[in-house]
């Protein structure tokens, strides 16, 4: 914890002398080097137990943190036996499934005795590790009763096998040695089996053996979906497709008669088990198909069942403007209107009332910075002293908790991001902390990287392409902050409301839009209008119309003051 702790704070430009859980003082990197008493100690750092740290000078009154992102876990290691058993009854057991006793060593399956209740039964092992140690058993009788380490770490079965760019998804540990005996060692299967349905939960702890095998995961680029081909079975696949992105997903498919892996492997044989993998097809997302293929979503989406709508829950907006998740969303105004702050509005709300995450590009904010902002939102107090009781340290110290639960800042301190670049850390941010939504402020900092003799305005469609593709494959909503060309006066001198038509660089991001807002600032009136100006699917996801609201500066946030 201390060599990581060190490290997160020197990429702030923060150095203490040592690092241990406490109060430590320093000179702040932000102020120190411009004044004459270079070697003040005016930053104040607390480092928690739980290798986290928050910061603040008591001179230039900068602010920030390191979070904790996951607390410490005290996993309990399952101890394997020196000689584990291994009867010919246990061999024969799995010979009746067509696998063979190497196969089973191979695995390190043994026979034992657990309790299942007040019954103590005879059961097989399968030891789960990872990175070559045993971090979890799983125990099966012949009735199929299981039970796992209590308190173990939950990883992905067989993952140590998985050291390529492919991986295949089973049901269980029985169909991942049956694609073994197959020949096919990169298979592996979740601990807990599959759920009832599909409820795209990103806490649910089902899948916290993704996020604990992630590493090994990260330089996969092909995964091979081969779940049952019963109701949970395809719950299983569409979570797993969700997470990993249907891009780089296959389906492997089984029969009514035989399905699953195990149940061709008794019935087929090898040759027909590897060659279900094999022919495996990529998942349906681009491509010509028949409308009968899509007749079930078709029945969900008017029935309301799978992903709809959000309300967010701001007064006023609901009815105009809905969030769908999946959607690319542009927003636009001029410089200084307000369109930043609320944007951040709304993602604080949809944080507070939904539970969305949020991973956030936005480099014209130090980090800190962003931080001031959404704990505005959050505690709905000033973060600057002022006319209006200002947040408390304590305050700022809780609210700094929830701030980094639900959004995770994405930056590179040595270069300027591409498009590319920002989106693979989004994917990755939602395998590991399940973010739904994507906030990228301005567009114009993102690095153009433009090929020879490409216009701008093509340059803008392959972008936008990319992000829409992203939102498809994730179901993460993406917002764009974008600023429109220059914007002349009227005769009194007023800058009027531009539209998506005037953002600078292509009207594309009109063309392309999923959902359109417009912010301006009314100066004179002090009110602020949003527009919402383009709504692909009306009335599902809202209407085009124009509202009016005013900045409660007391709380922070912007209240409706009418709708026209």
């Amino acid at each position: 914890m201390t060599r990581d702790i060190r490290e997160r704070l020197a990429e702030h430009g923060i150095r203490l002398k040592d690092y241990a859980a406490g109060e430590h003082v320093t000179t702040c990197p932000e102020c120190s080097h411009a004044r004459k008493k270079k070697t003040d100690p005016c930053l104040s750092v607390k480092i928690d137990g739980e290798g986290g740290a928050t910061w603040i000078c008591h001179h230039c009154d900068m602010t920030g943190n390191v979070p904790c992102f996951e607390k410490p876990h005290k996993w309990k290691r399952p101890t394997l036996p020196e000689k584990p058993k291994k009867s010919d009854a246990m061999y024969d057991w799995f010979k009746g499934r067509g696998i063979s006793r190497e196969t089973v060593d191979a695995a390190g399956c043994y026979a034992t005795e657990e309790y299942y209740g007040s019954d103590k039964k005879s059961c097989v092992a399968f030891p789960y590790r990872l990175d070559g140690k045993p971090v979890n058993v799983k125990y099966r009788t012949r009735d199929k009763q299981f039970k796992q380490t209590q308190g173990a770490q939950r990883t992905l079965y067989n993952i140590d096998n998985v050291t390529g760019d492919e991986i295949v998804f089973v049901e269980g540990e029985m169909d991942v040695l049956a694609l073994w005996e197959a020949g096919i060692k990169n298979a592996v299967s979740l601990p807990d089996g599959a759920p009832k349905e599909a409820k795209f939960r990103d806490d649910d702890k089902r899948f916290e053996a993704l996020r604990n095998c992630l590493p090994k995961l990260e330089g996969v680029t092909k995964v091979i979906i081969a779940t049952d081909s019963d109701e949970p079975g395809q719950a299983l696949a569409a979570e797993l497709a969700h997470r990993f992105g249907k891009d780089r997903c296959w389906r492997g498919m089984w029969d009514e008669a035989t399905k699953d892996a195990n149940a061709v492997l008794k019935a087929w044989g090898k040759e027909t088990l590897k060659a279900s993998i094999e022919d495996a097809e990529p998942w349906p997302i681009d491509g010509v198909y028949r409308f009968e293929d899509f007749g079930s979503a078709v029945l969900d989406m008017y029935h309301g069942r799978g992903p709809q709508p959000v309300r967010i829950g701001i007064d006023g907006l609901d009815d105009f403007y809905k969030v769908m998740p999946g959607t690319f969303h542009i927003v636009t105004g001029i410089p200084n209107h307000g369109k930043s702050n609320f944007l951040e509005q709304i993602t604080m709300t949809l944080a507070e009332k939904h539970g969305w995450k949020f991973g956030i590009f936005s480099p014209e904010h130090k980090p800190a910075q962003y931080a001031s902002r959404l704990l505005e939102k959050h505690l709905k107090k000033p973060f600057y002293d002022g006319p209006n009781p200002r947040m408390t340290p304590e305050e700022i110290t809780s609210g700094l908790e929830y701030v980094n639960r639900h959004f995770y800042y994405i930056t590179s301190n040595d270069h300027t991001p591409t498009i590319d670049w920002i989106l693979e850390k989004a994917q990755l941010s939602c395998l590991k902390y399940g973010i739904k939504g994507l906030v990228i402020d301005p567009y114009n900092e993102i690095e153009a990287g433009r090929k020879k003799n490409q216009t701008e305005t093509e340059f803008v469609s392959q972008l936008i392409s990319k992000i829409k593709r992203f939102c498809r494959t994730h179901d993460v909503t993406v917002w764009v902050v974008a600023h429109p060309a220059k914007m002349h006066r009227d005769q009194n001198g007023d800058q009027p409301m531009p539209d998506l038509y005037s953002i600078s660089g292509s009207a594309h991001w009109f063309n392309k839009a999923d959902m359109g807002l417009i912010v301006h600032r009314n100066f004179e009136e002090k009110t602020t209008a949003v527009a919402i100006s383009k709504v692909k699917e009306i009335p599902a996801w809202g209407c085009t119309g124009k509202l009016t609201f005013w900045f409660d500066g007391a709380h922070r946030v912007y209240k409706p003051s009418g709708a026209f």
